[in-house]
């Protein structure tokens, strides 16, 4: 009991240094702090003493943070990674106020200090997008039991129970339709931009949504078992693989430290003179070191956000340049993910395309289906006169009926029209092969039970998909198409776009399994999306880009990237941009090792003491910092 007393206190008291600590570190503190350090460099050279150094603020402010994180590694970090940058900057400023000068020991934990702030600005993520996602789970679902519908929280359906859903619903759990048609969105699980119909028998998924009919379902999978939670649990798990980006000092902290504090020891036996020691100790300090990768980061950040680019995290830039394969979704990524009418064709010859829209849109007025707005919408932005309907009735999963200026119409699919004693002509069949091949839907038109024509809708390739793909494919790039929509109208798409590479009819874990399978193979993948259905297949690859307009708020929160524009074009520009990054930090990280070996030099031959080596440490950080904004500026080709 006792025991647990003293380790309660002792984490009480771990709590309270970091409550101090994270308000040390912040950013009006830390300002503040080099405001004092300011004052303690210029006061002195106009004349004006203090009795008190305004460096001590300056110690305190940035000194006490860095304190806290090499103690707190030294506890807890395992074998080596004890030794950290923060431990040797520690020391330095420690050496520094032992001789008496307290600017040197405040310039060296400002800089470190800075640098911090930077690279949290550059590497903090939102995680609001799980918290989304948790929302689209059911809460309750609609039990019939004896004949009566009853209300249920989610958690309390069983295996085989029947669940009625209503329109407008979501589907509680995975499950069979025992009784009833529908349409489904199903948006959430494969991206696809239609409905699809279902009848008695199908399957259907947990967070899809019931459009039209009221349909009865035998609960298969529930709870954590369910399609959603699946792909929750897939977020999650993704999000947890993803480690934050490393200090590239702390890295090789491991030898710094020794070989600093060896070179220190050695000059001060050597010289017989502490302060060449100190001065050693000060210049070895990694602040420049520190300084190369997040203000390479912001600096292409910058850049990016210009250009409509958004990036979350340093680490997603260095990995898009390492990436040799994309992935792309289909719908509202290489497509627009909006159906419109692509093609109208005539049986009849006294009907022309425009009667046939005109009849079809009047007789659609009053359709809830997506495929029958789309028919309006098509002929109202071409200020067609719609014509009044009358006697409308809707067959779910099938088509509608209507009577138009007193002729009766019939809208639907094949079968719609032969329940309705309509024949197919083998023109029409052949007709309909061809354009399902080029993957569109077929709405048949007829008028007083003849077949008058074909109103095709299609989603719409992005016209800069071709040239995308060309210009990856130039770069050496691998591109494939995950989508979750049927074959045939994946194909099709996938040839006008130039992929060759196709997997169709992908619930979200058979894309995470497609990337992992790349992966083993050595491949660097990036995922393009926009749905919930893509945000495991974001997390999973190595750098995740969400469409930024279109895409779903779930999809954008798990990406690492966003085109905020939804122009695919700026990937290659991704590409050039993030190679560029990781070339400016390597060339900012070998000069300012070059400054700290001449500084060194310097120290130990006693022309630089600790102060004048601080100001030679600081214009190294400078000129890491001017490197990185010469970034900022860079022309970059998309």
């Amino acid at each position: 009991m006792e025991l647990f007393a003293k380790k309660a206190k002792m984490n009480g008291e771990w709590t309270m240094l970091k409550k101090i600590n994270d308000i040390l570190a912040g950013m009006p503190m830390t300002l503040i702090g080099g405001v004092f350090l300011i004052f303690s460099f210029a006061l002195p050279r106009i004349g004006v003493r203090l009795s008190v150094d305004p460096a001590w603020i300056t110690v305190i402010i940035s000194g006490i943070p860095l304190l806290y994180l090499a103690v707190w590694r030294i506890i807890y970090n395992p074998g080596i990674s004890k030794i950290s940058s923060a431990l040797l900057i520690i020391i330095a400023m420690f050496a520094a106020i032992a001789i008496g000068d307290l600017f040197a020991a405040g310039e060296v934990v400002f800089i470190m200090a800075i640098g911090a702030l930077l690279e949290d600005m550059t590497t903090n993520r939102a995680k609001k997008g799980l918290k989304n996602l948790i929302s689209l789970a059911p809460v309750q679902g609609r039990k019939i039991e004896d004949g009566k519908e009853r209300m249920i929280p989610v958690e309390k359906i069983s295996r085989g129970n029947i669940l009625r859903v209503l329109p407008g619903e979501t589907i509680p759990v995975d499950g069979i339709i025992v009784e009833g048609e529908t349409s489904l969105d199903q948006s959430i699980m494969t991206g696809e931009s239609l409905p699809v119909d279902k009848k008695i028998e199908d399957e259907v998924f947990c967070g899809t949504i019931n459009c039209f009919g009221t349909i009865d379902i035998k609960a298969t999978n529930v709870g954590k078992d369910s399609s959603l939670q699946k792909l929750i649990r897939m977020v999650q798990d993704a999000e947890n693989k993803q480690a934050p980006m490393q200090r590239i000092a702390d890295k090789c902290a491991s030898w710094l430290v020794p070989v600093a504090l060896m070179i220190a020891i050695v000059t001060g036996f050597v010289t017989d003179d502490i302060v060449r020691a100190v001065t050693v100790l000060v210049v070895f300090c990694p602040c420049a070191l520190i300084l190369a990768t997040p203000t390479a980061i912001m600096a292409a950040i910058g850049q990016a956000t210009k250009h409509g680019v958004i990036i979350k995290s340093g680490e997603a830039l260095e990995k898009m340049g390492k990436v040799d394969t994309i992935t792309f979704d289909k719908t509202g990524t290489l497509t627009y993910g909006k159906l419109q009418v692509s093609d109208i064709i005539s049986f009849d010859n006294r009907r022309d395309n425009d009667d046939i829209l005109r009849m079809a849109a009047s007789a659609e007025t009053k359709s809830e289906h997506p495929l029958g707005k789309a028919i309006v919408n098509d002929a109202v932005s071409k200020k067609m006169d719609i014509i009044p309907s009358s006697d409308f009735k809707m067959t779910t999963g099938k088509g509608i009926a209507a009577v138009v200026a007193e002729r009766k119409m019939i809208c639907g699919n094949e079968s719609f029209l032969t329940e309705n004693g309509i024949k197919i002509e083998n023109a029409v069949s052949d007709t309909i092969k061809k354009l399902r091949i080029e993957g569109k839907a077929c709405i048949l038109v007829a008028e007083e039970n003849i077949c008058i024509g074909i109103i095709a809708l299609s989603d719409v390739l992005r016209p800069e998909a071709k040239a995308v793909i060309e210009k990856l494919s130039e770069m050496g790039t691998k591109t494939v198409l995950l989508t979750g929509d049927n074959k045939r109208t994946a194909d099709y798409f996938a040839s006008r776009a130039g992929i060759s590479e196709v997997y169709a009819e992908l619930l979200p874990n058979k894309k995470v399994e497609n990337i992992q399978h790349l992966q083993s193979n050595n491949r660097k993948v990036c995922m393009i999306g926009d749905g919930v259905n893509d945000a495991p297949a974001l997390k999973i690859a190595e750098v995740g880009v969400a469409m930024g307009v279109m895409g779903s708020d779930i999809a954008v929160d798990a990406a690492d990237i966003a085109l905020m524009s939804d122009d695919i074009s700026k990937l290659p520009y991704l590409k050039r941009l993030s190679n560029a990054t990781v070339k400016t930090i390597k060339l900012s990280i070998t000069l300012s090792m070059c400054i700290n070996f001449v500084a060194i030099i310097l120290s130990v031959t006693g022309i630089l003491n600790p102060t004048t080596g601080a100001l030679v440490h600081n214009a190294g950080s400078c000129f890491v910092v001017l490197i990185a904004t010469l970034l900022y500026d860079r022309k970059f080709d998309n």
